[in-house]
């Protein structure tokens, strides 16, 4: 195997969340405040940064509409429309973006890990329905770290535990990139063709030393060392 290792973020990456996570977000906010949120406000707090957790995203529009809810409160719901019950939540709208053979293929040459910001049950759920047959080592997840992106704590852990291997790693959030830079990492920025704000988070990856903006992970081996 080559010596590289190839890590992932999850959503917007490996998963098309648009009408899973983004559209719990809005849902959530319309529970509490009657009032509907676009996806491009959502979009405009993670070009921001800061803004990696749709928990705390969604309890911040909450509160901006001036409606006062409890984050646990907040979370509870959020997770009740996101997994829903007997199959019926909205992370069963998910897609997974890697075509036939990719990960196959690139699991042939590199190590492959993940560093979300998602829970590990809700890292599971996914990678269970679409890529239980892949290695991912290690999972990384909301729980491992003491801080969340863009702190590089994920990253470097991963690198810790892969010494004298070089990473790079691939997000569609600024705080992916800021992440990255932090530790020292190479990022491969993904904005989507359907991201309502994709031509201001290219600039932002740019910014952030990005070394390639692809529209999705399918683009991966143009730019990656043969």
């Amino acid at each position: 195997m080559s010596g590289g290792v190839l890590v992932f973020d999850m959503d917007g990456v490996l998963v098309d969340v648009s009408e899973s996570y983004r559209e719990t977000i809005r849902r959530t906010v319309e529970h509490y405040t009657g009032q509907q949120v676009s996806r491009e406000l959502i979009q405009d707090y993670k070009n921001r940064g800061g803004w990696n957790n749709d928990w705390e995203l969604a309890h911040h529009l909450i509160s901006r509409a001036g409606v006062e809810v409890a984050y646990d409160d907040v979370v509870r719901y959020f997770l009740d429309i996101f997994l829903g019950r007997n199959d019926d939540g909205l992370v069963a709208r998910e897609r997974w973006v890697a075509g036939p053979g990719l990960l196959e293929r690139l699991s042939a040459r590199f190590g492959l890990a993940i560093f979300t910001g998602r829970t590990l049950d809700e890292l599971q759920v996914t990678l269970n329905r679409f890529a239980a047959h892949i290695r991912f080592n290690p999972l990384v997840t909301a729980e491992a770290v003491s801080a969340p992106k863009p702190s590089p704590e994920g990253l470097l852990r991963i690198a810790a535990e892969n010494p004298g291997r070089k990473l790079w790693y691939v997000g569609d959030a600024v705080d992916d990139a800021r992440s990255a830079k932090a530790a020292g990492v190479p990022f491969i920025g993904i904005a989507a063709p359907e991201n309502p704000r994709r031509r201001e988070l290219e600039g932002l990856f740019q910014a952030e030393s990005a070394i390639a903006v692809l529209e999705d992970i399918n683009q991966l081996e143009s730019v990656l060392p043969s």
